[in-house]
């Protein structure tokens, strides 16, 4: 007999609940919801009421906790402890938006393996992550845990954070579960407006939204989250069809699905289920295994099951689940490994690495008359704004454990960074407050400065959950201190902090230069400053198309042509008669301090059969004075199909480095998957005709170099 089989003919119907429930308890915890729907306590613990805890901080406060569930309960199961860890646990790396501009999978894998050691060190088992929700919409506060707008990029993401969270052995102490989430379509709530629901059709949720969870399932990933709201009035905690039908019996995902916050307990609040007992019978009709921080399966289950609403044979597939997952962690075998094992990289060896990542995150924007990289020498700098000292806007929202005190902040790096040169910091106002006593000492300043830097944007706070924004730009009066700045004449270069796209488009236009940095992460003030000076020249490329107008959200560079395409001088065309329909910046736009140029892209073929394989290179040269990183997309267009489809689809993109005059040709391998698409019937297949490659910088149609290939005998 199984281990599992084993405890299974053992366990009292209390103790099979119990291993389905997750709670917050104990001091040292930290608060991620509204808060607890029951009080828990050690004992509940002991007792075996609860198999799974969440937000318990501090290696010896977890290893006393799963010291009782071992030693003094009467199964001596351990505990599954999970907490969120975003983008760093001790060290932060820049949040996920920004990290995702890098385009460097390789930088993604690596600081997900450097969390997951801090977290393992300090005794986690699991992660809430990686946020996989595509954003179309910069209103929606969570879209800067998120890969940005494209479904290909949220595969690689997927594959990647999974790949560095889990390690090659999932027992390995150092090596913590992912949970993808939030399954699924989280970022097309109504409005951009958190925990409200979704409206999206069959076919947008399965070619855009779907694909990066399937990625993080073939990944291998322990755990998927399902989101708080509903589809068409079906809430994921309560949809058998995704979470069942498709996840785990056409995808063969084996792992746990863990609620999000109290999200079971919440379909009495969607009106699907009357009591606790409905909610969880819901649940656990659905596939949901372990309940977090509500009373559906502490209170709720029991009374379901004498009811006849669910019954024992399902609670105890999903025990079995729930038991399978923490023997894959090797808590049966090794409970207290993780927490009590050494420190698995030096300390300067993390902050490197999330200031190399930090560097590779900020995207230029403009770059006027060649403004940046500035001089080591030359005339005083005014840097001037609400961010320029401040430590938690660098490493921005979901930080874990990240300290704040030893975050490096922009004045910190641009007085390391560039020591033979003055710099005078004035904030003017603040991030998030009415006053505007210190504009004039700003003026003041800038008129005697040779240069400004002026870092503005959002504060941490207003990004991440519960974020949303009607207008998500300038908070406070940050607007009339831009304006007042530039107004003096001298050169100013935004250093744009925030965790999504910022709807400024008229102090873009009047800046010298635009330099988004994000929230940086633990050596933010850093990483900027080596991209001030040109140490590391901007390689960051933009994960979301940033609109001109509010008017534009929700805006992607995916669109269909619709029956009457856009034309210059037409009327009765897909068109705004105030606005342009181009996003300010398209997907992938990121400027440089050197210039690269394309060549035409060059196929072995150009008509090809079903099954095969196309080979796409194009010659890549850097024309510039500098050595330097950039970002090549490959795009695809299904120029006649059986449904409509978008007019450009990202397939492939690679980073690469460059000398100055140094030029290198770049393979890219499409497989025949890359030629499907979903059918009426939403089944992918392979359709013969014309396929048109593109091979560009970005997502701007005008900027791209192109081949036709064909699909067929």
């Amino acid at each position: 007999m199984s281990r599992i089989d084993d405890l299974l003919s053992r366990m009292t119907l209390d103790e099979k609940i119990g291993q389905l429930v997750m709670q917050a308890l104990g001091a040292g915890t930290i608060v991620t919801g509204p808060g607890a729907a029951t009080d828990s306590s050690v004992d509940d613990v002991r007792q075996g009421r609860i198999g799974s805890i969440l937000n318990l901080v501090g290696r010896d406060r977890i290893l006393a906790l799963q010291k009782i569930a071992v030693e003094e309960t009467r199964l001596g199961i351990p505990l599954l402890v999970g907490l969120d860890v975003i983008h760093g646990y001790l060290t932060d790396a820049p949040v996920p938006l920004a990290e995702t501009a890098a385009f460097r999978p390789d930088l993604w894998e690596e600081t997900a393996r450097m969390a997951a050691e801090e977290a393992a060190e300090d005794g986690v088992h699991l992660t809430f992550a990686p946020m996989l929700d595509l954003a179309r919409d910069p209103r929606w506060g969570r879209m800067v845990e998120g890969p940005g707008e494209d479904p290909y990029v949220g595969r690689v993401m997927a594959a990647a954070k999974t790949a560095g969270f889990q390690g090659r052995d999932l027992t390995d102490p150092l090596s913590i579960g992912a949970t993808a989430k939030h399954f699924v379509a989280y970022g097309a709530v109504n409005a951009g407006r958190e925990y409200a629901s979704v409206e999206v059709s069959d076919r947008t949720l399965h070619e855009f939204y779907l694909p990066a969870f399937k990625a993080a399932v073939d990944a291998g990933t322990v755990a998927i989250m399902p989101a708080f709201h509903d589809i068409a009035g079906r809430p994921m905690s309560g949809d058998k069809a995704l979470l069942t039908g498709l996840v785990r019996d056409t995808w063969g995902f084996d792992g746990i699905y863990v609620s999000d916050y109290d999200a079971i307990g919440e379909l009495v609040a969607h009106g699907v289920a009357a009591d606790m007992a409905e909610a969880a019978a819901i649940g656990l009709e659905a596939g949901m295994d372990i309940d977090m921080m509500s009373a559906a399966y502490r209170e709720g289950l029991k009374p379901a099951i004498e009811r006849g609403l669910v019954s024992v044979d399902l609670l105890d597939a999903t025990v079995r689940r729930v038991l399978a997952v923490k023997e894959r962690l090797g808590l049966f075998d090794n409970p207290y490994a993780r927490g009590t094992i050494a420190v698995a990289r030096p300390r300067q060896e993390r902050r490197a690495l999330v200031r190399a990542v930090g560097a590779a995150s900020c995207v230029l924007l403009k770059n006027d008359d060649a403004v940046l990289p500035l001089a080591p020498t030359g005339g005083r700098i005014a840097l001037i704004g609400p961010f320029a000292t401040t430590k938690r806007e660098m490493i921005g929202a979901w930080y874990g454990l990240g300290d704040r005190e030893e975050a490096v902040t922009i004045e910190a790096g641009v007085r390391a960074g560039f020591p033979h040169r003055e710099v005078v910091v004035v904030e003017g106002v603040s991030g998030l407050g009415t006053e505007t006593d210190g504009i004039a000492e700003a003026v003041a300043a800038a008129g005697e400065a040779d240069l400004v830097l002026l870092a503005v944007g959002e504060a941490a706070e207003l990004s991440g959950e519960a974020a949303s924004r009607v207008r998500p730009g300038f908070t406070g009066r940050q607007a009339e201190l831009v304006s007042a700045v530039i107004a003096t004449g001298k050169p100013v270069v935004i250093l744009l902090v925030c965790g999504r796209p910022l709807i400024e488009t008229e102090a873009f236009a009047a800046a010298a230069a635009v330099l988004v940095i994000w929230h940086p992460g633990s050596e933010g003030g850093a990483a900027v400053a080596e991209v001030l000076s040109g140490r590391r020249p901007p390689s960051g490329k933009l994960p979301v198309s940033w609109p001109s107008h509010l008017g534009q959200v929700p805006i992607f560079y995916a669109q269909r042509n619709t029956g009457r395409p856009y034309a210059e001088g037409e009327f009765f065309v897909t068109k705004y008669v105030d606005a342009s329909n181009e996003p300010l910046y398209p997907f992938g736009y990121g400027l440089s301090y050197t210039t690269f140029e394309l060549g035409e892209p060059i196929v072995e073929a150009t008509r090809f059969k079903p099954g095969e394989t196309v080979n796409v290179t194009v010659r890549l040269a850097n024309t510039g004075p500098v050595s330097a990183d950039t970002t090549v997309f490959l795009f695809s267009h299904d120029c006649v199909a059986s449904t409509a489809r978008p007019i450009l689809e990202l397939k492939r993109f690679q980073t690469v480095t460059l000398a100055a005059g140094e030029e290198t040709f770049l393979h890219f391998d499409l497989e025949p998957a890359d030629f499907e698409c979903l059918g009426p019937d939403l089944v992918p297949r392979a359709e013969p005709g014309d396929f048109v490659l593109s091979v560009g910088f970005s997502a701007d149609r005008r900027l791209v170099k192109t081949v036709r290939v064909t699909l067929g005998d």
